[in-house]
């Protein structure tokens, strides 16, 4: 069968020719492809990943001073530090929200210059400043829960200086909270970037309460309408995820719905555990390494793995 794309044949060091007709087929297809790239160009520009992930490690350093950041504040120099910090982050984070509103606003692409979108990005700002001193407070619980929680750890600020999943969960609760104040597409990005680095892909909408410990953490997927209660552990390689996904007319996934599990307080899951679908684990029960869960339990359970005894051996084989 015929290559339907063979390679073409280009002489060595002819990349000036080649250039041209690559560049103007590229922006011709805008027209013709039924792709979201022509808003990218269309006079609106997309939010700033890089300034997005340098917004992350500024908070970083605001949640937890003197662990990231400046690693020179004092008792005396910290209202200067947060303060200065945290204008810079106003006045990035506001852009960057603009930015955003204005990609999904209802007019045409390319002409957003609404004044509403200013005043929306000023307001969502101010309401996530103001949601910080709560977010700290999470987390340093969650550190905490962390030391707690492994004998490893010989400190809480060890869980904050080396740990992924204390990492990951001030992603999340950051990206959490711009998340319920319908901010788009920055708490997926944040999300995204805590994911890339530690392996645990948190999304922004699922609910998470105190003391959360992640032991070690890679491989951990925790789905968009999951709850999580207060004082939870979750290990490596699991799966808070979508049992399936509801078919609208034309066939596509239906947004929105209630699809992923209820963790109850008090729950221990264990590593390589998958708990699919809107199903509730009780308080205070426990989730077995590798153990496949599509129905809600009872507080106080044990789910563990069938164990299969081994088979009697007659002559070194088995019967």
């Amino acid at each position: 069968m015929a290559d339907p794309h063979p390679l073409p044949t280009v002489p060595a060091g002819c990349v000036e020719e080649v250039l041209g007709p690559v560049v103007a087929e590229l922006c011709a297809q805008t027209g013709t492809l039924a792709t979201p790239l022509r808003r990218t160009w269309s006079g609106q520009p997309l939010p700033s990943r890089t300034d997005i992930v340098e917004l992350c490690e500024l908070l970083r350093s605001v949640l937890f001073p003197g662990f990231y950041g400046n690693a020179h504040v004092t008792e005396e120099s910290l209202p200067f530090h947060l303060g200065a910090t945290l204008d810079r982050v106003a006045q990035m984070l506001s852009e960057q929200i603009r930015r955003g509103l204005c990609f999904v606003c209802s007019r045409v692409p390319g002409e957003c210059a609404c004044a509403g979108c200013d005043e929306e990005a000023a307001r969502l700002t101010a309401g996530f400043l103001s949601r910080l001193p709560e977010v700290r407070r999470r987390l340093a619980l969650d550190a905490v829960a962390a030391y707690e929680g492994d004998p490893a750890a010989t400190s809480p600020s060890e869980a904050i200086f080396c740990y992924p999943g204390l990492f990951a969960l001030t992603n999340h609760r950051v990206a959490h909270e711009l998340h319920r104040l319908g901010v788009p597409l920055i708490p997926r990005i944040i999300a995204e970037h805590a994911h890339g680095l530690t392996g645990i892909d948190i999304h922004p909408g699922a609910r998470i309460g105190e003391r959360l410990f992640v032991d070690h953490g890679t491989g951990v997927v925790v789905g968009e309408t999951c709850v999580i209660g207060d004082r939870v552990r979750i290990y490596q390689g699991v799966t808070l995820g979508a049992k399936s996904f509801p078919l609208d007319a034309n066939g596509l996934p239906i947004k929105g719905i209630e699809r992923h599990p209820i963790v109850e307080d008090d729950v221990t899951i264990y590593s390589g555990a998958t708990i699919l679908g809107r199903v509730t684990i009780g308080r205070g029960s426990v989730v077995g390494g590798n153990v496949w869960l599509t129905r809600s339990v009872p507080p106080g359970s044990r789910i563990l793995q069938v164990r299969h005894e081994p088979e009697p051996m007659v002559d070194g084989a088995g019967i």
